[in-house]
């Protein structure tokens, strides 16, 4: 049944971390429309899915934890569809946009080991875990003895393999563990377990587009819903996403691909570095641009000619 005109719906991933971001825009809202009735629907999408799971990641990424929730805001089914920006598509499905993004939290990627090792000091040949097609470049850029391993799930789940499989680290984001409440100095306390935390350096570990900021989608065309999430939109995580995703959507980059992107803003001044792997290649292709904040497409677009040389 469709909710009452009265009642704002979200829908999200039911997992940990889905809900604890779809809990900070409710509370957003609430904090800003007293009277607002707020319903949070949980939608399973295929990335939750372990056999869909599979069959899709074989033909690519694109989606994976986006589309049901896409499908359910077109239907109507939920009002607003709540998402780490991350893993949208750079391009959004039909008559839908991205009305808000919450202040972004750090981008960094976090090295989780069981011994206090950083990327420099871990055992050679050790073994490492991330999902990641970009952090498993970086890696093997970097430290190209390490045997690299898949994994999957989401982040208490990879904390327990950590714990119980025969590996010396993974790799999450610092978004993640700070959202989750285990990102904390240094160390991570997690079940029976502690590990240890090294944030890793932004320029070998150029974040993915969109990495630490939750966007908020909804219909084009629904004008109460915009009105209400208007006022939860950070000014320069916008523009800062705005410039990643136009350089994704330019380069046909999706998050199978081994790309890094990131915006920043000092002032009036905003900075935009990308990384690119090509196939077969250990260097990446790197290159940056800056100008004025207010021109994130122009500059996403003068990087894509930079880092491909024309």
């Amino acid at each position: 049944m469709r909710p009452t005109r009265t009642t704002l719906v979200l829908g999200t991933r039911g997992s940990e971390l889905a809900q604890r971001q779809t809990q900070m825009v409710a509370d957003g809202l609430r904090a800003r429309w007293a009277d607002l009735k707020l319903e949070i629907k949980i939608i399973r999408t295929a990335g939750d899915k372990e056999k869909a799971r599979e069959t899709i990641e074989r033909a690519g990424r694109k989606g994976l934890f986006t589309a049901e929730i896409e499908r359910a805001l077109l239907s109507e089914d939920v009002d607003l569809a709540i998402h780490s920006a991350k893993d949208l598509p750079s391009e959004l499905a039909t008559e839908t946009d991205i009305a808000a993004v919450l202040p972004r939290a750090p981008v960094e990627d976090v090295l989780v080991s069981i011994e206090p090792w950083n990327l420099e000091s871990l055992p050679k040949n050790g073994f490492v875990a991330t999902g990641s097609v970009r952090r498993k470049h970086q890696l093997h850029w970097k430290r190209p003895d390490l045997e690299i391993v898949d994994l999957r799930g989401n982040v208490p789940t990879r904390l327990r393999k950590l714990a119980s499989d025969q590996w010396h680290a993974i790799i999450l984001a610092r978004a993640g563990l700070d959202r989750l409440g285990l990102d904390s100095a240094r160390r991570v306390r997690f079940e029976e377990s502690e590990f240890f935390t090294e944030v890793l350096p932004r320029d070998i570990f150029l974040p993915a587009g969109g990495q630490g900021v939750i966007a908020v989608q909804l219909r084009s065309k629904d004008e109460r819903a915009r009105m209400l999430v208007e006022p939860l939109n950070d000014f320069h995580t916008r523009l800062c996403l705005r410039a990643e995703r136009e350089f994704l959507r330019l380069l046909h980059g999706d998050c199978n691909q081994p790309v890094g992107v990131l915006a920043t803003i000092d002032g009036t001044i905003m900075l935009v570095r990308a990384q690119v792997f090509d196939v077969g290649a250990i260097i990446p292709r790197e290159a940056a641009v800056q100008g004025p904040s207010e021109e994130a497409e122009r500059l996403a677009a003068e990087l894509l000619r930079k880092i491909e040389g024309r």
